[in-house]
């Protein structure tokens, strides 16, 4: 393997990011609203006295919208509901007697209050209230909060306001960053706390989903953005530039990787993205980006290409070989992968219908992306009648004094050979 461009290593903004996250969320589990207010006025430059979106201010952002970015808006709620619909019915509940008068079963309950982190910042990211938002809702999530930055006018973006609302939040609210994690994980006067935290985000966003995992769930810690391109000799160099760009635009601290088997390839890729990068109105970010993050693999060979991407583990993969499809199954970690020059990444991005929430950071190693699944809990139970604490009990019995767990031992022993006859 030989590297044509590698990526820039800073390892000590990390640790500045975990102390500022830190301090954020001490200030907003003392404070409440009066901190949130505050970190407004500092990172947003608004003055807000009312944090919770009320139903004029969504009226006033459908006015504000034109009618085609509603029917878009519309299509892509649909197509991302469907699929998870589609997601749902694939876990079922049942209950099976395992052994004679050993009934065990599962049940599939929705989590009953999440919070929904939506972006805001450099771009109106309303595809991730969707992404978010309507998942939950298809769990049967009874509330959804969402937290999301504010713009310069102290109003939530009205795309973003609108498509939040259309995918069924039950609250929203002007709050962005760290802060909001915090508030969704303690609470504050206006925030009552949720179980579960979901969404992409910046670094703050993430580090501070990573601090407070445990006092709540997260999804994952998803962001900043990353993609990873498998291309052959038969890929198009202009095809593939645009997409390491399209994810590099997000944040200067997007992860965009080419691994291909073609020097040629590579090389062309190298000089396209700086063709691309003087007519595209984001290059500032894309540029940081590519520059700071951006790495390009030429590998001797298919195998090692495959090797390389399941160590890198990407957010996104995108194959664009000859015979992408037919290669699927030897890829084994990533958050979703991408099969053919014309599965373009940012379809998914937007309203092809699978979620855009995705591992991050090599997370794809042990886990998928945010799906209806993310907001229920699998749950078991068991109904244990006379017949099955005689097969049952003997073996506990054993094990129980084995391990020197005598209450245990008791608990089983009280059951057995009839003693009480009940169910």
């Amino acid at each position: 393997m030989e590297m044509l461009k590698q990526e820039q290593q800073n390892n000590s903004e990390q640790v500045v990011v975990e102390d500022a996250v830190s301090t954020i969320i001490q200030r907003v589990r003392q404070e409440g609203d009066a901190a949130l207010k505050a970190y407004l006025r500092e990172f947003d430059g608004v003055d807000i006295e009312e944090l919770r979106v009320k139903e004029d201010d969504i009226h006033k952002a459908r006015t504000q919208l034109p009618q085609t970015l509603l029917e878009d808006i519309h299509f892509s709620v649909e197509r991302i509901q469907a699929f998870a619909e589609a997601q749902r019915r694939s876990l079922t509940e049942f209950e099976q007697e395992m052994i004679p008068g050993v009934y065990l079963g599962q049940r599939v309950i929705p989590i009953e209050t999440v919070g929904a982190y939506v972006p805001g910042g450099r771009y109106p990211l309303l595809s991730s209230a969707q992404m978010a938002i309507i998942p939950a809702k298809v769990a049967g999530v009874s509330n959804v909060k969402v937290c999301t930055p504010p713009t310069k006018s102290g109003e939530v973006h009205p795309a973003v306001l609108v498509a939040a609302h259309l995918s069924g939040a039950d609250e929203i609210y002007r709050v962005g960053g760290a802060q909001a994690i915090a508030a969704l994980a303690y609470g504050t006067e206006s925030i009552a706390p949720v179980n579960k935290i979901t969404g992409p985000g910046n670094l703050y966003v993430t580090e501070a989903k990573r601090q407070v995992h445990g006092h709540v769930g997260i999804d994952l810690l998803a962001g900043p953005s990353e993609v990873l391109v498998v291309a052959d000799e038969y890929a198009n160099p202009v095809f593939i530039a645009s997409d390491l760009l399209a994810q590099a635009e997000h944040d200067v601290n997007a992860r965009v990787a080419l691994v291909t088997t073609d020097r040629n390839v590579g090389e062309a890729v190298i000089s396209e993205i700086e063709e691309q990068l003087k007519t595209l109105p984001t290059a500032k970010v894309a540029r940081a980006s590519w520059e700071r993050k951006g790495q390009v693999f030429l590998a001797d060979s298919l195998d090692e290409a495959i090797f390389i991407v399941n160590e890198w583990a990407p957010e996104h993969l995108h194959v664009q070989t000859k015979n992408a499809y037919d290669i699927k199954e030897r890829f084994l970690n990533y958050g979703s992968l991408f099969l053919g020059a014309l599965s373009s990444v940012v379809y998914a991005d937007k309203v092809c219908g699978t979620n855009h929430i995705l591992p991050t950071r090599a997370a794809a190693k042990y886990t998928g992306g945010v799906w209806v699944g993310t907001f229920l809990k699998v749950v078991t139970y068991q109904h244990i009648k006379p017949e099955g604490v005689e097969v049952l009990a003997p073996h506990c019995v054993r094990q129980s004094s084995q391990e020197g767990l005598i209450g245990h031992l008791r608990s089983a022993n009280i059951r057995w050979s009839g003693k009480l006859d009940i169910e």
